[in-house]
């Protein structure tokens, strides 16, 4: 028994079975899109009953383009058309290589008389016109003379009968690269504070962080808001640097990813990282005012030379008392005084008068003469990019171009052959046109009428 009599065979060749799992497949995209996925489900669970949401974790919609539905429908799917492929290729492959000859008497028995055209003209001129306005139509072109006749056969559009096969190809080229993509690619994240260098991110599926072949360093974030305070926009300046030398400097906004070395990076979110700048003002005695932007780490010479300062710590909300810096002076003879500055002391003494004699580190005068005071913090942001590599992109990308391809030899080209034959009729000469498509039978028409029309204008002229 051959596999073409086997059920199994016919079963997975069927044109049905194609549309049912493309349709499923669209079903289970179509849910994949509406309902979050992966670590946004996390925010979705929070709106649903707790057995809903255990149901629907243990069907793995939340995770749908990686469970176990969606990989079985994409594997009957590439069988289905494997099978489909083989089974109807060799005719198509016939008819490909299928030579027509010029004579062919049975092409003309039923001809209609619109296909037919009478000319005062011999039928070696008419058969000449037609062979020149065919090869200006067609690619190929043959013909035969006889004592009293003439015959011309041409052919077009043959490789469109492969355009099915070729979008076969790339819907299992597509599928082959989704799957490369899911075994050997990877996916995670990494958060960058502004003005810092990562080599490496956090692979979602936990584990110890990958490395980089190179670094990325983000260099600015900005994050504009609306009224309300929802974010409107934000990007990251990212460089991208290999032995220590910036080659590459981009500009990272969402739903805009930038690629580097077969890794894209995509802008996810962004938070308030520690270690912000901060304004700090030194007021000595007699009214001098100096104000200076600093940031954890630095150092600075008092203005009057009487030692140095150092921050050591810069706080968003120290112990719920607002924004504090920390600050240790040092004289020349090496005393130090370490202690905080906050910019909301003046509220922390109303609601504590003797706060400084109970807690003297909190004393923004502890190094006379100088009364330290905190004017504002410039927020530190965060960028967080997630980070993909999937080996499987160009095999899906060139797939695309495969699956256009083909649809458009589908959709715009049919193989047809056409036949003029040319017979004396009294003093003039029958010019009679047929064709044959296996597809678009009023297109062809309609284009055997245009090639007789242009037929008879050419005769026309050569009078």
């Amino acid at each position: 028994m051959t596999p073409k009599k086997s059920g199994i065979w016919s079963f997975f060749a069927s044109v049905q079975l194609a549309l049912v799992l493309l349709s499923l497949i669209a079903f289970f995209a179509l849910v994949g899109t509406l309902v979050p996925q992966r670590e946004e489900a996390v925010a979705f669970a929070e709106r649903i009953p707790p057995a809903l949401f255990s149901f629907l974790q243990k069907m793995q919609i939340f995770d749908l383009y990686h469970s176990a539905w969606f990989i079985l429908l994409s594997g009957l799917l590439a069988v289905n058309l494997i099978i489909c492929s083989l089974d109807r290729f060799p005719p198509a492959w016939r008819r490909f290589r299928m030579r027509h000859e010029p004579k062919n008497e049975d092409i003309f028995r039923d001809v209609a008389e619109e296909d037919t055209l009478l000319a005062d003209t011999d039928v070696r001129t008419a058969a000449d016109a037609a062979l020149s306005l065919l090869r200006r139509k067609y690619h190929a072109v043959e013909r035969a003379d006889e004592a009293s006749s003439a015959w011309l056969c041409a052919q077009k559009g043959r490789f469109s009968l492969f355009g099915v096969y070729i979008v076969h190809v790339s819907i299992l080229a597509l599928i082959a690269g989704a799957v490369v993509g899911s075994v050997f690619g990877v996916e995670g994240f990494v958060h960058i504070p502004e003005g810092e260098t990562v080599e490496s991110f956090s692979l979602r599926s936990g584990g110890q962080p990958l490395p980089l072949p190179f670094a990325v360093r983000c260099d600015r974030f900005t994050v504009e808001f609306y009224e309300g305070g929802m974010p409107r926009t934000f990007q990251s300046d990212l460089t991208f640097l290999k032995n220590g030398r910036a080659v590459r400097s981009a500009k990272l906004l969402v739903n805009h990813p930038v690629e580097f070395e077969g890794f894209r990076f995509y802008q996810a979110s962004y938070g308030a990282a520690p270690g912000g700048k901060a304004t700090l003002a030194l007021m000595r005695e007699g009214g001098r005012r100096d104000v200076m932007n600093v940031a954890e780490g630095y150092v600075f010479d008092l203005p009057g030379r009487e030692g140095t300062f150092q921050v050591l710590r810069v706080e968003e909300n120290l112990m719920k008392m607002g924004p504090a810096v920390k600050v240790a002076v040092t004289s020349r003879r090496g005393q130090e005084a370490v202690f905080w500055v906050f910019q909301q002391i003046e509220s922390i003494k109303k609601m504590s008068p003797d706060i400084f004699e109970q807690v003297p580190l909190f004393n923004p005068g502890l190094f006379p003469p100088y009364t330290f005071s905190l004017l504002g913090l410039e927020e530190k942001y965060y960028t967080g990019l997630q980070v993909n590599r999937d080996p499987g992109t160009p095999v899906v990308a060139v797939s695309a171009l495969g699956l256009i391809g083909g649809l458009m030899l589908i959709l715009f080209s049919y193989a047809r052959a056409v036949w003029i034959r040319i017979s004396p009729s009294g003093d003039q000469v029958l010019l009679s046109i047929a064709g044959r498509s296996y597809k678009n039978q009023p297109g062809l028409q309609k284009e055997m009428r245009y090639l007789l029309a242009e037929l008879k204008n050419r005769l026309e002229k050569r009078r």
